[in-house]
């Protein structure tokens, strides 16, 4: 089959394409950014033009919601569509779900799903004024262009919201001129866990998988920001989780015609279940992830899943975590940094074996692995168990085998599960069938 991959800039699907490459698939890639051109070289084969590759293509996958400057690649997916292509990507309105927080609470609210009390502000002394008015702690999530700049999320500890009022000051004096507006959530006490489904265009796939995400830099929870270090993740059914929350977007997202991975991410304690945020694309580390646990073969799940079918994914029935691998500045950004610690740094491996081993900003090199691009993550280690704990042995044994001047990774993945927020969720209910 032939399949042409499409990324903004080179984060989600790289590894993707690379496997079903390797399953014997005709794979062409296309990159958006030049600072990342070079990410998946001598792994994947190229192309520079996607559009011309479209009327060969039996499957075109889109990974992020943008692709250049100002075009949704849901407008993309659905014009592809609409021609007749077969296409892993979303819709106008799906991109919108990630792009404005309050449309999606509107959503989620209009299908029966509990959200956490939410306000949208475009001026910060709005923001500031409510929060005096309304003392209680919150979350701060910037929106539009500068909500990928991680370190900008803040969660609030101060009951009376107090260290809120005084980093929406800060965020006044240091981003007015750039953050258009943000999004103050009630922050809610529980157990964090995304549901996720790969939906057909008419229904989810099952099974489902459930994922924990670790978003800052350092173990413990620590630190700034990064969009995320790992993932620990497992797969079930349609349990009370998936039903009281991606469940009963069914009809709406067969009404947009969707297709690909859609994941909400959640607190969840004895009260309830509370939405907290939006991906519909390909998340990261979790595509991978998701990938390494598919017992059936990647890329005919992907054409099913494109061409509408229902396809028979067979997954690894323990748990699976997921280490990123990252290197100076990440994760933040400074070009002589990088220079002198990171760009093409030589990766080694201490073994033969490269099982569990994915690529994210690497390249291929006369055989040599290579840090690519600017970001400065070149790999994600992953491994599986029937238990967290051995999932976690062998993810970091192999960790272990890697050597790469610098580099750094959180070596608690997995853990909150251990330590008690698998008991938590079974003793709440929602792990099983769902009306129980």
């Amino acid at each position: 089959m032939n399949f042409l991959f499409v990324s903004a800039d080179a984060a989600l699907i790289t590894d993707l394409a690379w496997q079903v490459h390797r399953e014997g698939h005709d794979v062409r890639y296309y990159i958006e950014a030049e600072r990342d051109k070079e990410i998946g070289d001598g792994f994947v084969p190229k192309t520079d033009d996607w559009r011309a590759e479209v009327e060969w293509a039996d499957v075109t996958v889109f990974d992020d919601i943008w692709v250049g400057s100002d075009i949704g690649t849901g407008a993309l997916a659905q014009e592809l569509r609409e021609e007749g292509h077969a296409v892993v990507g979303g819709t106008p309105n799906t991109d919108r779900l990630e792009e404005d927080r309050g449309y999606a609470m509107d959503v989620l609210e209009s299908h029966g799903v509990n959200t956490v009390e939410q306000r949208v502000f475009h001026d910060f002394d709005e923001g500031i004024e409510y929060v005096r008015r309304n003392r209680a702690p919150y979350v701060i999530k910037p929106l539009g262009e500068v909500q990928n700049v991680k370190r900008l999320l803040y969660v609030g500890n101060e009951d009376d919201g107090s260290d809120v009022v005084e980093v929406l000051r800060a965020y006044k004096q240091a981003w007015g001129h750039r953050m258009k507006g943000f999004q103050l959530q009630r922050k809610v006490e529980g157990v964090e866990i995304a549901v996720c489904g790969f939906f057909n265009g008419e229904t989810f796939v099952d099974p489902v998988n459930f994922n924990f995400e670790h978003k800052k830099l350092f173990p413990g929870n620590i630190g700034p920001s990064t969009g995320e270090m790992g993932t620990s993740m497992f797969w079930a059914g349609r349990n009370r989780l998936f039903e009281e929350t991606l469940g009963r977007l069914e009809p709406w997202l067969a009404e947009e015609g969707y297709v690909g991975s859609i994941d909400i991410n959640c607190i969840v304690n004895e009260h309830g279940i509370y939405p907290l945020e939006f991906t519909p694309r390909f998340g990261y580390p979790t595509i991978t992830l998701q990938e390494e646990s598919f017992e059936s073969s990647t890329a005919q799940f992907f054409y099913d899943l494109a061409h509408g079918n229902d396809p028979e994914l067979s997954v690894h029935g323990g748990y699976q975590i997921a280490v990123r691998i990252v290197l100076p500045p990440f994760p933040f950004t400074d070009e002589k940094t990088y220079d002198e610690n990171s760009r093409n740094a030589a990766v080694v491996f201490e073994t033969d074996s490269r099982e569990g081993v994915h690529i994210e900003d690497a390249k291929l090199v006369d055989g040599q692995w290579r840090a690519a691009g600017e970001s400065g993550i070149p790999l994600v280690v992953t491994g599986k168990g029937e238990t967290m704990q051995e999932a976690r042995k062998r993810a970091y044994d192999r960790v272990d085998d890697i050597v790469i001047p610098n580099l750094y990774y959180r070596d608690d993945i997995g853990e909150r599960w251990v330590d008690g927020d698998g008991d938590r969720l079974l003793a709440w209910g929602y792990l099983g069938p769902a009306g129980e």
